[in-house]
C-alpha cells in the first residue's frame, strides 16, 4: 500500500507541476541542489573517468576535442593493450563495416549520408609516449576503423590507474543512424575516442560498428565542458554545473558519474519546456518551433512511465532527464537513448488521428534508462537484454495507462499494444533464437522481429502464465542485483529461477533459443450414450506451458478445466447433460506466444464441411480479431 501511494503520489507531482513558457534561448541554470553521482552508486570508483572539452563549429560540423581519459585495469590479468571504438568512423566511407553491411538496411538507418564525417585521434599519449598507432584499422579488418587496438608501454597491472591524454576532431555527417547535423542542427553521438570495456577475466569486449548494433562500455564519470556560440539551445547527459560566456560563445560544464557515454544535442532553434518529475527529477523537453504541444505530451508520458518503471526495476538515481525532438528533415536523429537523454519523435498529426506513437517512443526510449543505462547490457552480443526487455516494459507501462487503446485509440476502435506485439511476433517463431549476437542475424527484419515484439511476449507471457507477483519479484530480482553490473543472459534465467521456478526459466531459456508453442483444439466427440465430450488437443512447439480449457454448453453454460500441456497431445472429458458446442484452449490469452490462435477454438459440428470452413473463417479472421483484442 505503502508503495502505491509514494507511486500515486509522484505521478500527482509529475502531472500537475507548472509549466514554463516555451523560449528560443535556455534560461540560466539554477544552482544545482542535487549531487551528479547517483545516490546508490557503488563504493567502488568506476573503470574510467572521462575529462574533456568540446568546442563545436555548427558551420564547419565539426567537434575539436581534449582532454584526459584516466583508467583503472578492474580486471584480474595484466593488460599490454587496450581497444578505443572511433564509432563516427562508420559514417567516414562507404567502406566501412557499418556502410558494407547489408543486414540492417532498411531497418536501422539510411543507406548512407550525403555529408561523410568521422573521428581524427591527433593524440593519445601516456606519459610522454606517444600511443596512437600510424595505420588505424580494426583488428583483421583493414578498410574499417570503428575498433581499435592501442599498445601500451608496459603491462597495467590489476588495479593500477593510467592517464591518457587525448586530442581529437570529429566531423559529424548529415544525420544518419541517430548522430549527425541537419542544416544547423547537430546530435552529437559516438564523437569521441571511447575505451571498450574490459571484463573482470581480463579479456575485452571490443566489436566493429555493426549496422544492426548498439554500445556496449564501462560505466565510468564524465565531466565534460561544451564550447558552443552563444544563443545555442544546448540539452546534454548529466547535471549541468557551470556557464559562462566568453567572447560569444557559450561555456557549459556537465558531470554525470555512473553512465556509459555522453552525447549532447546543440540548436539554436529550440524550444524549452520544463517540468519537475517523480521525486524532484528536473525534466527538459527541447522541441522544434510550435511543438509545445507535443512537448507536453512528452514530459506527461515521461513522468508517468517513471512512476511504472520505478514500481517495477527501481529508482531512476539521476537528478535531470533530457528529451529531444528532432526537427523535420532530421527524423534518424529521434527514437535513441543516451544516459539522462533520450530522442524522441513523432508529428502532431499522429495524436490527431489516435496513434500513439509519441507517447509510445516516449516511453521506450525512457525505459532505456534502465536497461540500456542502469544494468549496462551487452547491446552487440545480446541485444534482446536491452531492445527485447525494454519493449516489453514500453508495452506494459502503457497498457497500464491507455488499457485496450494502448497502441491506437480512434474512430471507434482501440488496438492495444500488446495486439502489435503479437501480431509482429506471431508468424516468426521459427526464424531461430531470440538470444545471438547481432553479427548472427542474416537481415534487418530476423533482427527486428525477434529481438523486440519476441522477447516483448515471451515475457508478457511468463507474466501472465505464472503471476504477476513471482514474475515481479523476478525483474526486481534482476534489476536490483545488477544494478550498474553489465548482466548476462543466464542472469536473468537465474533471477526466474530463483524467483518463478525451474519450471518458468526452462521455457525462459527454450524461448530465447528459438522455442515456440502452438496449441490446438483437435477435435470434438460428443457420446451421446453416456453425456460426454471428448476433446483431443494438441501442442505444437518446444514449450509448455498449462493452459485453461473453456467448455461451452448448448444452454448457454460455460466451464473451465485445465491441462498442464507436458505432453504432445491430451486428452479432457466433460460430463453434462446439454452439449457441448464449442472448446477454446487459453481463453484468457495467458500464452500470448501462442503461434496461431485459428486453431485454439473450435465448434461441435459432425459435417466436415462445416468444421474446415470454421477452421477457415478462424484463420481468415484471427490476425484481424488479434488486433482487435484488448
Amino acid at each position: 500500500m505503502k508503495r502505491r501511494l509514494e507511486a500515486v503520489a509522484g505521478l500527482a507531482l509529475a502531472l500537475t507541476a507548472g509549466w514554463l513558457a516555451s523560449v528560443h534561448a535556455e534560461p540560466a541554470p539554477a544552482e544545482p541542489t542535487t549531487s551528479w553521482v547517483p545516490a546508490d552508486a557503488p563504493s567502488r570508483a568506476p573503470a574510467v573517468d572521462y575529462q574533456l572539452t568540446a568546442r563545436l563549429d555548427p558551420e564547419a560540423h565539426t567537434v575539436d576535442g581534449k582532454g584526459r581519459v584516466v583508467w583503472t585495469n578492474t580486471s584480474d590479468k595484466p593488460q599490454s593493450e587496450v581497444f578505443v571504438h572511433l564509432y563516427l568512423n562508420a559514417f567516414r566511407d562507404e567502406d566501412s563495416y557499418f556502410m558494407r553491411s547489408e543486414a540492417g538496411v532498411g531497418f536501422r538507418g539510411g543507406s548512407k549520408p550525403d555529408s561523410w564525417g568521422g573521428i581524427e585521434v591527433r593524440s593519445f599519449r601516456l606519459g610522454g609516449d606517444e600511443l596512437w598507432p600510424s595505420i588505424v584499422h580494426s583488428p583483421d579488418d583493414p578498410k574499417d576503423a570503428t575498433d581499435i587496438r592501442v599498445a601500451l608501454p608496459a603491462p597495467v597491472e590489476p588495479g593500477q590507474r593510467v592517464t591518457f591524454e587525448v586530442e581529437f576532431q570529429a566531423k559529424l555527417p548529415s544525420v544518419v543512424a541517430r548522430t549527425g547535423f541537419h542544416g544547423d542542427f547537430h546530435m552529437v553521438a559516438q564523437w569521441f575516442p571511447k575505451l571498450a570495456r574490459l571484463e573482470p577475466d581480463g579479456t575485452w569486449t571490443h566489436f566493429r560498428f555493426h549496422r544492426l548494433s548498439e554500445f556496449y562500455a564501462d560505466f565510468g564519470r564524465y565531466d565534460v565542458t561544451l564550447d558552443v556560440p552563444e544563443g545555442v539551445v544546448v540539452g546534454a547527459t548529466g547535471v549541468r554545473t557551470e556557464e559562462s560566456l566568453e567572447g560569444g560563445r557559450r561555456l557549459l560544464r556537465h558531470r554525470a558519474d555512473w553512465v556509459h557515454d555522453f552525447a549532447f544535442t546543440a540548436w539554436r532553434d529550440f524550444e524549452v519546456y520544463e517540468a519537475t518529475g517523480p521525486h524532484g527529477v528536473a525534466m527538459r523537453a527541447l522541441v522544434p518551433p510550435g511543438l509545445g504541444a507535443l512537448a507536453r505530451v512528452q514530459l506527461d508520458e515521461a513522468a508517468a512511465a517513471m512512476v511504472d518503471l520505478e514500481g517495477w526495476f527501481g529508482r531512476y538515481p539521476y537528478p535531470v532527464l533530457t528529451l529531444v525532438h528532432p526537427p523535420p528533415g532530421a527524423p534518424e536523429a529521434g527514437g535513441m537513448e543516451y544516459p539522462t537523454l533520450i530522442c524522441t519523435g513523432g508529428a502532431e498529426v499522429s495524436q490527431a488521428l489516435g496513434m500513439r506513437s509519441v507517447e509510445g517512443v516516449t516511453t521506450h526510449e525512457l525505459a532505456h534508462q534502465w536497461f540500456y543505462g542502469l544494468l549496462g547490457s551487452d547491446e552487440h552480443h545480446h541485444p534482446f537484454l536491452d531492445e527485447g526487455l525494454t519493449t516489453f516494459a514500453t508495452a506494459r507501462s502503457m497498457g497500464e495507462r491507455y488499457g485496450a487503446g494502448s497502441g491506437f485509440d480512434g474512430f471507434g476502435l482501440s488496438v492495444s499494444h500488446w495486439a502489435f506485439m503479437r501480431v509482429a511476433a506471431a508468424g516468426a517463431w521459427q526464424i531461430g533464437p531470440i538470444d545471438r549476437s547481432v553479427e548472427d542475424f542474416p537481415a534487418g527484419g530476423d533482427y527486428g522481429v525477434s529481438v523486440y515484439p519476441k522477447t516483448a511476449v515471451l515475457m508478457e507471457t511468463l507474466r501472465r502464465v505464472y503471476g504477476d507477483e513471482v514474475f515481479g519479484r523476478a525483474m526486481q530480482r534482476y534489476t536490483s542485483q545488477h544494478r550498474y553490473g553489465h548482466p548476462k543472459p543466464e542472469d536473468l534465467v537465474t533471477a526466474v529461477r530463483e524467483a518463478m521456478g525451474e519450471q518458468a526459466a526452462r521455457q525462459l531459456r527454450a524461448g530465447l533459443d528459438g522455442g515456440f508453442v502452438d496449441y490446438a483444439v483437435e477435435s470434438i466427440e460428443w457420446l451421446e450414450d453416456d453425456a460426454r465430450t471428448r476433446v483431443v488437443l494438441r501442442r505444437r512447439g518446444e514449450l509448455v506451458f498449462p493452459v485453461e480449457v473453456s467448455f461451452r454448453t448448448a444452454d448457454g453454460t460455460e466451464s473451465v478445466q485445465t491441462w498442464d500441456g507436458v505432453g504432445r497431445s491430451g486428452v479432457l472429458v466433460h460430463e453434462s447433460e446439454a452439449q457441448v458446442v464449442s472448446v477454446s484452449v487459453d481463453p484468457g490469452q495467458r500464452v500470448l506466444m501462442d503461434r496461431d490462435l485459428s486453431n485454439n477454438h473450435r465448434a461441435f459440428d459432425r459435417t466436415a464441411v462445416a468444421t474446415r470452413a470454421q477452421s477457415w473463417a478462424a484463420t481468415v479472421l484471427g490476425p484481424f480479431w488479434m488486433v482487435l483484442a484488448p
